[in-house]
C-alpha cells in the first residue's frame, strides 16, 4: 500500500517561519500563496538586511513568525520584529523534531511555517521587554560571579603551594582579616606575627594560632601568581558592584512604571513595605528591596531563605504576570520542581528526561538548603521530610513549596506569614492523630485490642 503523507490542517494563514543562522543568511518562508506554493527568500544577518526582512514580512501581512532558539543569534531578529508589532513564537529545537510527519526535502524555514500555520507550535515563556533587560544584566553578572570563584580558588592554590594556610586561620579568605593578610603578603610582609596582628577582633582564633598557619616558604613564582589572582579578584569585585548598581537603577525605573515612588517615605497601601528586617546600614539595599516589592506586588523576601539576590533573579526570570501558568503545580513543573514519577503501568521505570535548567528552580533549591537549621515552618517541613525520605528529596520538596507560596503571593496577593516551628509540629501531631483514628475506625479495631504497653516501649 502507498504510504499516506500526514495532512496538516491550516489554522493560521498569515504566518512565517525563519531559519536562524549565525554566519550564513537567514532563510524566511512566507505565507502560502493562492496557488499553493511557498515563497522562500534569504536575507543577510546585518542590521540593514534585517530591516529588509521586516519590510518583506510586512508587505505579506505576516502577523506571527516562528523561529528556533539558536544560541543568541535569534535575539536581534526577535527584538526587531516585536518592536514592529509582529508576534514571535520562539520554539525549542527538540520539540520541533518530536512532531510526527518530519520534513524530508523541504527547507527548515518551510517546516517551521507549516507547523506554525497548523497551530502545532507553542512558544517559549518570555517576560516583557523591561523585565528581560534586567534578566540579561543579572545573567551576565552571574558570569563574573563564577569568574570570581575561580580567582579565589587560584589565590588559595598559590597559598597552599607556599604552605600558607590562610583558609585555616580564618573562615573566609575574602573577608576583612583574610584580605588584609593577603594584601600585606603581596606588599612584602613575611613576618607571621605581624601578619597575625591584622586579625579582626571578631576572629575566634588568637594571634598565636593564626601566626602558626602563616609560616611557610616564600617562592617568587607563587607570590607572582598570588598577586595576579588577587588583582583579578579586586577587578571582578568592582565589576560586580557596577552590575549591582545597574540592576538597582533598572529596578527603580520599573517600580516607577507601576505608578509608585521608591523613596523611604512611600506609604502606598497597595504596596506595603517589605516585612523582612533588612540591614538598615545598607540604605541602597533597602530601596532595592522596596522596589522589588512594588514591582511584584508581593514581598518575596518574607519567605524564609529568600533574600534580595534570589528575589531579583526570580523577578527577572518569570516577570510579574503568571497568567501563563493555570495553577501553582504548572508553575512548579515549569521551573523543574515537580515530583519525578518514573512509573509505567504501576511499576518503576526509567525515563530519559531532558535536564531542566531553570534558574528559578536552581535558586529555590539553594534557598531551601539554607533552611536546614532554620526555626521556621519551612525549616521544620524540610527536616520532617528529611527524616522520612532523604535530604535531596526534602530540599526539592521544600523548594516546590516555596514555589507554591510565590505563585499564591503574586497571582492572588496572598502574603506569607510564618507560623513557626511549634505551630507546625502541633498541626502535624493533630493530623497524625486524626489519621490513626480514621484507620482504627475503618478496620473496626477496639481500643481494648491495642496493647498500649508495646506502644510505650516502642516510643521509649
Amino acid at each position: 500500500m502507498k504510504k499516506r503523507k500526514p495532512v496538516f490542517e491550516e489554522k493560521h494563514r498569515y504566518v512565517a517561519g525563519i531559519d536562524i543562522a549565525s554566519r550564513a543568511d537567514h532563510f524566511v518562508c512566507g505565507p502560502r500563496l493562492d496557488n499553493g506554493d511557498y515563497e522562500i527568500v534569504s536575507f543577510g544577518t546585518t542590521t540593514p538586511k534585517l530591516y529588509e526582512m521586516l519590510e518583506w514580512l510586512q508587505k505579506r501581512n505576516v502577523k506571527s513568525v516562528a523561529m528556533e532558539s539558536t544560541s543568541v543569534f535569534w535575539i536581534p531578529v526577535a527584538d526587531l520584529l516585536e518592536m514592529n508589532g509582529i508576534e514571535v513564537v520562539l520554539v525549542d529545537t527538540r520539540v520541533v523534531r518530536m512532531i510526527p510527519g518530519r520534513k524530508s526535502d523541504i527547507e527548515d524555514c518551510q517546516w517551521l511555517q507549516k507547523l506554525h500555520s497548523s497551530g502545532l507550535l507553542r512558544g517559549a515563556f518570555r517576560p516583557n521587554e523591561k523585565i528581560t533587560a534586567v534578566r540579561s544584566v543579572l545573567r551576565e553578572k552571574d558570569t563574573f560571579v563564577s569568574m570570581r570563584t575561580q580567582a579565589i580558588q587560584q589565590i588559595q592554590k598559590s597559598l597552599d603551594q607556599m604552605n600558607i594556610r590562610v583558609h585555616h586561620a580564618v573562615s573566609d579568605i575574602t573577608g576583612k582579616t583574610g584580605t588584609a593578610i593577603i594584601k600585606a603578603i603581596i606588599d612584602g610582609e613575611r613576618d607571621p606575627i605581624k601578619l597575625a596582628k591584622l586579625r579582626d577582633m571578631r576572629c575566634q582564633k588568637s594571634e598565636k594560632e593564626i601566626a602558626d598557619h602563616l609560616t611557610g616558604t616564600w617562592r617568587d613564582e607563587h607570590l607572582f601568581n598570588l598577586g595576579r589572582s588577587f588583582s583579578t579578584l579586586q577587578f571582578l569585585d568592582d565589576m560586580i558592584k557596577e552590575y549591582d548598581n545597574k540592576v538597582a537603577i533598572m529596578l527603580q525605573s520599573l517600580a516607577e512604571d507601576f505608578g509608585t515612588k521608591t523613596d523611604d517615605n512611600s506609604s502606598d497601601t497597595n504596596h506595603p513595605l517589605p516585612l523582612q528586617k533588612v540591614n538598615k546600614s545598607d540604605k541602597a539595599r533597602i530601596i532595592d528591596t522596596i522596589s522589588l516589592h512594588k514591582i511584584m506586588g508581593f514581598d518575596l523576601t518574607s519567605i524564609p531563605g529568600i533574600g534580595f539576590n534570589i528575589a531579583s533573579i526570580i523577578t527577572s526570570e518569570i516577570g510579574t504576570s503568571f497568567d501563563r501558568f493555570p495553577t501553582e503545580h504548572h508553575f512548579a513543573s515549569y521551573i523543574g520542581l515537580a515530583p519525578s514519577l518514573c512509573k509505567s503501568a504501576g511499576k518503576s521505570a526509567r525515563q530519559k528526561q531532558c535536564k531542566n535548567t531553570s534558574r528559578v528552580g536552581l535558586v529555590l533549591r539553594m534557598a531551601a538548603c539554607s533552611l536546614c537549621r532554620s526555626q521556621t515552618e519551612l525549616g521544620a517541613y524540610l527536616r520532617s521530610i528529611a527524616r522520612r525520605k532523604d535530604m535531596k528529596t526534602a530540599i526539592k520538596a521544600t523548594a516546590r513549596r516555596m514555589a507554591h507560596l510565590i505563585y499564591r503571593g503574586i497571582k492572588y496577593g496572598k502574603e506569607y506569614i510564618d507560623i513557626g516551628v511549634e505551630a507546625y509540629q502541633t498541626r502535624m501531631k493533630e493530623k497524625t492523630v486524626k489519621t490513626i483514628n480514621r484507620l482504627i475506625k475503618s478496620h473496626g479495631i477496639n481500643k481494648l485490642d491495642i496493647d498500649f504497653g508495646d506502644v510505650c516501649n516502642l516510643s521509649c
